[in-house]
């Protein structure tokens, strides 16, 4: 489950760099990034391995 977490992270941080340079998805995308943000967060304080 954790490993689900961290790839959807890596995912939407990917999305938000490419939404943030292409002025596309609009606020949506920033949304997206607090959720990849809050995801790594919960996984540092679990203590999980990255």
């Amino acid at each position: 489950m954790g490993n689900l977490l961290y790839t959807i992270a890596v995912i939407l941080v990917i999305l938000w760099a490419i939404g943030y340079f292409g002025y596309a998805a609009g606020g949506i995308i920033h949304i997206l990034l607090v959720i990849a943000v809050i995801a790594i967060i919960l996984r540092l304080i679990k203590g999980e391995k990255v």
